[in-house]
């Protein structure tokens, strides 16, 4: 393989854009990257369409995490799921750059748990999607993102005093995976590694596709996708200069078209093209994890932000839908999260070595519609379900126990308008009667908007991953998933591409 083909930057082309290649990929994130890797190395030429801007790591490396947010993030990080009934407001983190949020991850990698896989065997009737079906292409993926353990010496006190209370609570931690080389703990990962430790497919997939002639256009907005007939042939869209505005005009031929744009845009531009307009699905089914942060202050030094973002979690709570992980954030970002104003917010604020935290996620049974505006505008609305409600709840009541029996002076929970609490005892207003609107929650996992299953009237592309109405159209990205997975889906998302990136490989090939 020779020296990485550059990346076209849309926003430095002047006029309009005509190109051709086997296969046109849309999005540059951890689906469209495997894509275009596994089908350039099958000797196939690829372009990749990725509406957001190049920013190479040596540039991210420098960036304060304010500045990775507008340059990097979705909506510059404000993307949000408008609660319906008894559900928060959800802040939504989503990459939009080249890499895709996999740039932005804290780099956690779990397997699809087999509960969830015997689900869509036996419920949805996916035979393909067994554990052991999908083994090589864990391999694969863990291989080629270079997956190991965190050593228990990367923990951060912050985390190392969870443990504690965790422990005296009956449960412990558990070493997490990530796909990191050379981690050196500095805590940014959800901004771009300034290390280039955190193996994001910007520098494995992309980088490898790139060496065997991958043509990445950035700043490329792909508006709808061309069909003739019942085949898809193409699409067209707008380059987008370097103050986002619409600029020179695109049209990318292909022989075949995947769809990889995330589980937030994917069904959008399906819908502007036409595709599944006789299914239910397209659009609809949207999970997303909701999680929360505690924050505990400790009369100690902590300075949380020494050590892996995310190095340890706890399944003891599985069972129940509950995830406890390991979580940080940079001081800046934080400090807009702390409670009160003037001489109390002050006092948090100038004691930010005392802060420690940490996560929790919920396997969730609600969902959420993405509806489609004029132009390229959309909105999001989400219902939790009661159960979740509960569940994270709970979670929340668990992580601020443990920072009690841990030793913590004061327990910050992520309730807006609540003060903060100085004994677990002031835990019992946590109830399920609580009204969830109060819960400040976030998320960055979405899926399930272009679900995958073999009736096209409650799916949008069969298990091959192949649309159910137009041949050559392909969606390989989180939106097929059919239910809630319940873990970070990065491994997952990549795991499933590989799986059917292959077969689009061997199917051509025959």
């Amino acid at each position: 393989m020779g020296d990485p083909l550059p990346i076209l930057e849309g926003r430095r082309h002047e006029g309009d854009l005509e190109l051709s290649a086997d296969v046109l990929v849309v999005g540059s994130g951890a689906a469209g990257s495997v894509a275009a890797k596994i089908l350039a190395e099958a000797g196939r030429s690829v372009i990749v369409a990725e509406e957001g801007g190049y920013v190479p790591p040596e540039e991210y490396a420098r960036f304060r995490p304010t500045e990775a947010m507008r340059r990097m993030y979705r909506d510059g990080g404000t993307t949000t799921a408008l609660g319906l009934g008894d559900t928060p407001l959800m802040s939504i983190l989503a990459g939009r750059t080249v890499g895709g949020s996999s740039v932005l991850t804290g780099g956690v990698v779990f397997r699809i748990p087999e509960r969830v896989l015997h689900r869509w065997v036996t419920e949805l009737g996916l035979e393909d999607f067994t554990p052991e079906s999908l083994e090589d292409a864990y391999r694969s993926v863990e291989e080629e993102s270079h997956v190991e353990t965190v050593p228990t010496e990367m923990r951060s006190q912050s985390t190392r005093l969870f443990d504690d209370g965790a422990r005296r609570m009956g449960f412990a931690l558990k070493p997490m995976r990530r796909n990191t080389h050379g981690c050196r703990g500095s805590s940014m990962c959800n901004f771009g590694c300034r290390h280039r430790a955190k193996m994001s497919v910007d520098v494995t997939y992309l980088e490898k596709a790139r060496r065997l002639g991958t043509q990445v256009i950035s700043d490329c907005r792909v508006e709808r996708i061309e069909i003739r007939g019942d085949r898809a042939v193409g699409a067209r869209g707008r380059l987008l200069g370097a103050d986002g505005r619409p600029a020179g005009r695109v049209r990318l031929h292909a022989r075949k078209v995947i769809v990889a744009a995330s589980a937030l845009s994917t069904p959008l531009l399906l819908q502007r093209s036409g595709v599944g307009r006789w299914s239910k699905a397209v659009g609809r089914n949207l999970t997303l994890h909701p999680g929360a942060r505690v924050t505990a202050l400790f009369d100690r030094d902590v300075s949380a932000w020494k050590g892996a973002l995310q190095s340890a979690y706890s399944d003891a709570f599985e069972r129940e839908g509950i995830t406890l992980n390991s979580v940080f954030a940079p001081i800046n970002v934080l400090a807009a999260t702390l409670p009160g104003s003037g001489a109390e917010f002050a006092r948090y604020t100038g004691r930010m070595r005392n802060l420690a935290a940490f996560g929790v996620m919920v396997h969730d049974e609600g969902g959420g519609r993405i509806w489609r505006l004029p132009g390229t505008e959309s909105l999001i609305t989400y219902r939790m379900a009661p159960r979740d409600k509960r569940k994270l709840l709970r979670g929340i009541r668990i992580l601020a126990e443990a920072f009690f029996l841990a030793g913590a002076r004061e327990v910050l929970l992520p309730i807006f308008g609540f003060r903060p609490l100085r004994s677990p005892d002031e835990l019992r207003f946590l109830d399920e009667d609580f009204p969830a609107r109060r819960i400040e929650c976030m998320t960055f996992h979405p899926l399930g908007t272009a679900r995958m299953g073999k009736d096209p009237a409650t799916s949008v592309v069969d298990p091959t991953g192949k649309a159910h109405d137009v041949d050559d159209l392909y969606v390989l990205d989180g939106s097929i998933f059919p239910t809630s997975i319940g873990v970070n889906s990065q491994l997952p998302i990549m795991a499933l591409a590989t799986r059917l990136a292959w077969g689009i490989r061997d199917r051509w090939k025959n």
